[in-house]
């Protein structure tokens, strides 16, 4: 993969999204890369939506425009889906299998899709997918919320970044609060493996 990349991340208020972004786009600058990130929605509310960006290799804004995202990280199902038309055609997403249901959802006014749906959607528009657990992913490594840094590592192992799983264990050493250092470790060796 090039190393001139454009990373849309999208998840819902109080998953980590923001927390990640800066996780990804520190571990980038780290290793010597040219990095730029933005919010381009802010959480309104716990469990509204969040959206950001980290631009790698030589940009000049953190914006995505429609269509022009090599890669989507999705932390939460129907985000995913929600935020594919960002996505470039041919590019690749990684995502969550797991929802986090939005309001209207829980007042019975509207209907989750199926995963198999979204999965369907996303086939259309991306060259590769990877669906992960990430609930799971992060219980079995100690707390719910660092799934998101199983999907980092997923996304480190898969090869279309410019540098692989072994900064972003460095990243997670520098950059996390060491109460949170072991569990997320875990995670994102539980992403590796996902992928290997």
């Amino acid at each position: 993969m090039s190393k001139r990349l454009r990373i849309y991340l999208t998840g819902v208020g109080g998953q980590g999204t923001l927390t990640a972004t800066t996780l990804l786009s520190r571990t980038a600058m780290e290793q010597g890369l040219d990095v730029v990130s933005g919010e381009i929605h802010g959480m309104a509310q716990r469990g509204g939506v969040v959206e950001s960006t980290v631009l790698i290799g030589g940009w000049h804004s953190p914006a995505i425009q429609q269509g022009e995202a090599d890669i989507l990280l999705g932390f939460e199902a129907l985000e995913t889906l929600r935020g594919l038309h960002y996505l470039a055609q041919g590019g690749f997403v990684l995502s969550s299998t797991d929802f986090v249901p939005p309001p209207g959802v829980n007042m019975g006014r509207e209907c989750l899709p199926a995963i198999d749906d979204i999965k369907a959607g996303v086939s259309k528009v991306a060259d590769k997918a990877w669906f992960l657990p990430l609930q799971e992913m992060g219980r079995q490594a100690g707390a719910v919320q660092s799934g998101n840094t199983a999907l980092l590592g997923a996304l480190c192992a898969s090869g279309l970044l410019p540098f692989g799983p072994q900064a972003l264990r460095e990243g997670v050493r520098r950059f996390l609060p060491s109460k949170v250092l072991e569990v997320n470790l875990r995670a994102l060796e539980l992403g590796v493996g996902a992928i290997r």
